[in-house]
């Protein structure tokens, strides 16, 4: 039976290698599991704070078309688009299922605006499909970085916060941080999530909301 803890052995859900921090931190194997669980954890914050996802992933998204031939995909950036079917409304109104492929020559990848990635993510499709009365489309398509390809600033950005996670494991002040300065009060505070430096080097790949 496959391992499906995302902390554990080849399937560790990490935007860097777990030797990178191993070495930063200057540790051995002892510390694999510590170092596993501060780099998925890293990972997965960011993606949160990002709205998005990074690592490389099939996707499978429904559009209704209406008026509409410009669909934009989810997730980005786009690798490949795999396959689009199409549903289209018969003469009785009855919605028929995956009523074919739509080739390659009938849609075309446009690119998104207001994203540092220059990649492909919205699909324009040809105006001679609406005579067919085309309803919805269902388009597979592979999203996201591999992880030899994932941005310099994306993987700094893991190894500091995996690195300031450690730190504060090994500590054992988790979610605390050190004195309250200018507020004429002492003791420790709740920090947050995500330093400041991480939150610079994220923003850029935030998903823009509209």
């Amino acid at each position: 039976m496959s391992d499906e803890n995302p902390t554990s052995g080849d399937n560790l859900y990490s935007l860097i290698p777990i030797e990178d921090l191993k070495a930063l931190m200057g540790v051995d194997d002892r510390d694999d599991r510590l170092c596993r669980f501060c780099i998925v954890t890293a990972s997965l914050s960011i993606e949160e704070y990002c709205k998005r996802k990074f690592l490389l992933k099939q996707y499978h998204e429904t559009f209704s078309l209406k008026d509409k031939l410009l669909v934009i995909l989810k997730e980005y950036p786009v690798r490949e688009i795999i396959s689009i079917y199409c549903d289209r409304v018969s003469s009785a109104g009855m919605v028929i299922n995956n009523e074919g492929l739509i080739e390659q020559a009938f849609y075309r990848p446009m690119i998104g605006n207001g994203y540092k990635e220059e990649i492909p993510f919205e699909l324009l499709l040809s105006s001679s499909l609406k005579p067919y009365g085309l309803s919805f489309i269902k388009v597979t398509y592979s999203a996201g970085y591999e992880h030899d390809s994932v941005p310099s600033s994306l993987r700094a950005a893991c190894l500091e916060l995996a690195s300031w996670n450690f730190n504060r494991y090994k500590g054992k002040r988790i979610g605390m941080s050190g004195n309250i300065r200018g507020s004429g009060v002492q003791g420790e505070h709740f920090e947050l999530s995500i330093p400041e430096n991480v939150k610079a080097l994220i923003e850029p790949y935030r998903r823009k909301v509209i």
